[in-house]
């Protein structure tokens, strides 16, 4: 028994050394930034705060220290290392971040706020990724380069999606449903000039049969005229579609603004992620329709086991 103890015992730290055999001197090269290493969870943080913003939460200045810290955490697996991670972002930098992110090889998991009444608002999205220490640490650094990119030239984060010289959204609504309904092959539902498209997801909670009335659905609204509109709604997604179906998306210059879950329990897991973006109402519903089509979604690609 003693031995078996021993031998135990020596298994363990041999497993704790490799955890720890990670190359921090080209992670900290790689993305710019002085790490911690902590040896007994054979992890290697690096982080910095976002203090080249003022954030005011309820009329109080907060200092980054309060929860204002962005990090990347690194720890060795068989395949390399993987990385986990928080960013912190204001609003006109969450897309371009989010797309460095996705176009070097780490997955966007989480899109969401920790406070309330914060000025300007604070976003915070989670990364992770697998693969060789280079490659991770070097999308890690392409993600950071991209914020300060844009925070460099303006301190004060924009406070509208519109651009320099784009034309406002009209008063009245004034949406054409028919070709509309041609790109999503359905019959959309339309509210004083507005247009809504709602696909359902079948999936199970507690073994209940959950689908689009229970809020297990994609949906697209589209408001504006056909040549200026805006369209938002909601993906419920898979985790194996929800990577895919942000790049589409992105790529159709439509923003993510929250990725998160709405139920527990369920299965499959969904996840959700909703979306804003203006231009012409067909070039939004090609690039929705992109995305339905990524996931699946115009003919389930995820059906409950009955």
């Amino acid at each position: 028994m003693k031995k078996l103890f021993v031998l135990a015992t020596i298994f363990a730290a041999t497993g704790a050394s490799a955890l720890a055999a990670l190359d921090t001197a080209k992670i900290e090269e790689l993305t710019g930034l002085k790490g911690k290493m902590n040896e007994k969870e054979g992890v290697y943080k690096v982080t910095f705060p976002r203090d080249d913003v003022k954030v005011v939460v309820g009329g109080w200045t907060m200092p980054p220290f309060m929860g204002l810290g962005t990090w990347a955490a690194f720890t060795e697996t068989k395949a390399g290392a993987m990385v986990m991670g928080d960013t912190v972002l204001f609003e006109d930098e969450v897309n371009s971040a989010m797309s460095a992110a996705l176009d070097n090889g780490l997955s966007v998991t989480a899109l969401h706020n920790h406070f309330f009444f914060d000025q300007p608002k604070v976003y915070f999205m989670h990364i992770e990724g697998e693969g060789a220490v280079d490659q991770l640490a070097g999308a890690v650094r392409k993600m950071y380069d991209t914020t300060k990119a844009i925070r460099g030239p303006n301190a004060k984060p924009t406070e509208s999606f519109a651009t320099v010289g784009q034309a406002s959204l009209p008063e009245k609504n004034s949406i054409s449903a028919a070709p509309l309904n041609e790109i999503f092959g359905a019959q959309g539902e339309a509210k004083d000039g507005m247009v809504k498209f709602t696909v359902g997801r079948p999936a199970k909670m507690h073994g209940v049969k959950i689908d689009k009335d229970m809020g297990v659905n994609t949906w697209a609204a589209f408001a504006g005229s056909d040549d200026n509109a805006v369209v938002d709604g909601d993906f419920a997604v898979t985790e194996d579609e929800l990577q895919p179906v942000l790049k589409s998306l992105l790529k159709g210059k439509i923003n993510i603004v929250a990725i998160h879950q709405h139920m527990t329990h369920e299965e499959p897991r969904i996840m959700f992620f909703h979306y804003w973006g203006r231009g012409s109402a067909k070039d939004l519903a090609q690039a929705i329709k992109g995305g339905l089509l990524v996931g699946g979604l115009l003919k389930v690609s995820s059906p409950v086991q009955h």
